[in-house]
């Protein structure tokens, strides 16, 4: 793939750089929020070199796969700056608004919170098998680098707040850091109080939804007294103004209120779990197909990260995906035995390894959704995957996509089986998800020409007559291999006994080729028919055959087109065999009858079957 030939491309079929307010991109997408979503056009970006799908729902978003940081990096050079300015002329519900928001803030904070994650977790693994001693230094000073992206998530989220309302990142960045001050966080211990009023005591660090308040109103603050401070003074007064307003009021209401949305957030799915069980986790690994494919299943990162924050660990999400990737994965490799479809086997087999590594978007649309028995498939493995994590209440103790190498997320020190519980759902989707597409699937194409061919009427078949008397031969046997590749075209050929082209059925010459030998006749039905008197017989310049009509005659069943003479084509060393193909095959099914018998010139040999 050229990267940057592939984002140009993007970006003029999205409306360009102007119809662009915001860019950003998980693990396998670019993801747009448009000024006009009614600029897209899918279905010229679908053809893209390097993009798998377009999916549009709260953003548009464009599936480039395990390239994506690649078309990312030249997109972004291509964007430079982005402006909001300019209404959208279509107007957006709250939803989708807020969805949008959520997703902007959120997306970003994966890579971090997954790198500190696992390398937590491979410490843990190394702790438990007895490689390196939790007492150690060395193991407390890396325990620490891997948790300092959940320490500073409050950081990390108004980073990436402030970049969704294009407010000034540092001066948000300095109003959330004092939320977590040492000292401020000290004296929240010993009982603080602002002007009279008590602060709530809470720590702040890990926190989310208090950060996202805190710059939320700071936006706010920032847009105020930037529109009313004299302009010599705006770059010290604005941000001065508002950290002394804005950190108060955090610390007086927004942190308190966003510390108890989040704490409500995680209670409420624990909730859900305890009273559902591992019917949750099974319902929601065989839904995960739709969700990822939609893109929704980036709603529950904030819960993720919620839980993550308040309980260090999740118990629902993670699990389900660990079930469905492994299922996408072992669907795939399936498909890759099954399919006689080269292309396609090549895609399933890349997109199995990627699914077996945490990333299921190659699988789901290259192969999943493209075929009903293979999703089934991968929703069942999911299923009885998902339902057996929710039985032995696995947990997840990072923030990343499930897969092999990942599997240390689950790595719990006070519960050895939680890994192994893990294993066993790695083993379980894969073996179901394997099992059922070998025994289920179908190559699609086949599928639908053969129901097609079904589904058309006697009416809309041809039976062609043979051009000319004598022996069928299959096309495979033609001593040429432009034919008998069949890269010309389905049908037949014939040894002729006879010195008479006729035509097979009424219809339209197309073509008479100057020597006279090779005619082109096109059916009643739209069927391109291709007669060649002979092979290598343009050698004769036209010596020995005679034509009796032109392009556009109309002729009917039977008539005389091409006269030659079959003994001076044989003299000339060539051979004789005349050659019957349809040449616009992908619209028509070709059957043929009497091979290797004799047949004259008023025996059906040729059936033609539009595909509907």
């Amino acid at each position: 793939m050229n990267y940057k030939e592939t984002a140009v491309s993007i970006l003029s079929l999205i409306g360009g750089k102007e119809n662009v307010s915001h860019l950003e991109h998980c693990s396998t997408r670019l993801r747009f929020t448009l000024k006009d979503n009614t600029k897209i056009e899918t279905e010229k970006l679908e053809k893209i070199d390097g993009v798998i799908g377009v999916r549009q729902n709260v953003q548009c978003q464009v599936i480039i796969g395990n390239d994506v940081v690649e078309v990312y990096d030249e997109m972004k050079a291509l964007l430079g700056e982005l402006s909001e300015s300019g209404s959208s002329t279509e107007k957006q519900k709250w939803g989708a608004v807020i969805l949008d928001f959520i997703i902007s803030i959120f997306q970003p904070l994966i890579p971090a919170i997954a790198g500190g994650g696992i390398l937590k977790s491979l410490l843990l693994l190394a702790s438990v098998t007895g490689v390196m001693s939790d007492q150690s230094q060395t193991y407390q000073i890396l325990n620490l680098i891997g948790g300092a992206p959940l320490y500073f998530l409050p950081i990390l989220v108004a980073m990436t707040t402030a970049n969704k309302l294009k407010v000034n990142q540092l001066v948000a960045v300095s109003a959330v850091g004092a939320l977590i001050l040492p000292e401020l966080s000290t004296l929240l211990t010993e009982g603080a109080t602002f002007l009279g009023f008590g602060i709530t005591n809470i720590a702040y660090a890990s926190q989310v939804f208090p950060a996202i308040l805190t710059v939320l109103f700071y936006a706010q603050v920032e847009k105020l007294f930037t529109n009313y401070s004299p302009k010599p003074i705006r770059i010290f007064f604005v941000p001065m103004m508002s950290l002394l307003i804005t950190v108060p009021v955090a610390l007086l209401v927004l942190g308190p209120l966003g510390y108890n949305v989040g704490t409500v957030f995680s209670t409420a799915i624990i909730w859900l779990y305890s009273r559902l069980g591992w019917v949750a986790t099974g319902v929601l690994a065989a839904g995960l197909p739709f969700m990822v494919v939609t893109g929704m299943h980036k709603a529950m990162i904030p819960y993720a990260v919620s839980s993550m924050s308040e309980i260090g660990a999740e118990l629902l999400y993670l699990p389900a995906s660990l079930a469905h990737n492994i299922a996408e994965s072992g669907a795939c490799f399936a498909v890759s035995i099954k399919t006689k479809d080269q292309k396609l086997r090549s895609t399933a087999i890349s997109a199995a390894i990627s699914a077996l590594f945490g990333i299921t978007e190659p699988a789901l649309y290259g192969v999943t959704i493209l075929n009903k028995r293979v999703l089934y498939s991968v929703m069942f493995a999911s299923l009885v995957g998902g339902s057996f994590a929710g039985i032995m209440a696995i947990k997840a103790f990072a923030l990343v996509g499930p897969g092999l190498a990942s599997i240390t997320m689950f790595v719990d020190k006070v519960n050895p089986m939680n890994l192994i519980w893990a294993f066993v759902t790695v083993g379980i989707s894969f073996v179901i998800g394997f099992i059922a597409v070998l025994v289920s699937y179908k190559d699609e194409v086949e599928l639908e020409k053969a129901d097609k061919v079904n589904e058309a009427s006697n009416a809309d078949a041809e039976q062609l007559i043979s051009p000319v008397a004598g022996q069928i031969i299959s096309l495979s046997e033609v001593k040429d291999d432009v034919f008998s590749s069949g890269l010309m075209g389905d049908g037949l050929a014939i040894i002729p006994d006879d010195n008479v082209l006729i035509a097979p059925e009424d219809g339209e010459i197309t073509m008479v080729f100057e020597t006279k030998h090779a005619l082109g006749f096109k059916t009643t039905n739209g069927a391109e028919i291709l007669f060649h008197i002979g092979l290598n017989t343009v050698q004769l310049g036209g010596e020995g055959f005679e034509a009796f009509v032109q392009v556009g005659d109309k002729v009917v069943k039977g008539q005389k087109l091409i006269e030659f003479n079959l003994e001076k084509i044989k003299s000339a060393g060539f051979d004789p065999t005349i050659v019957c193909v349809v040449t616009n095959k992908e619209a028509y099914t070709v059957k043929t009858s009497h091979q290797s018998e004799m047949v004259t010139n008023q025996t059906d040999v040729l059936s033609i079957v539009p595909i509907i």
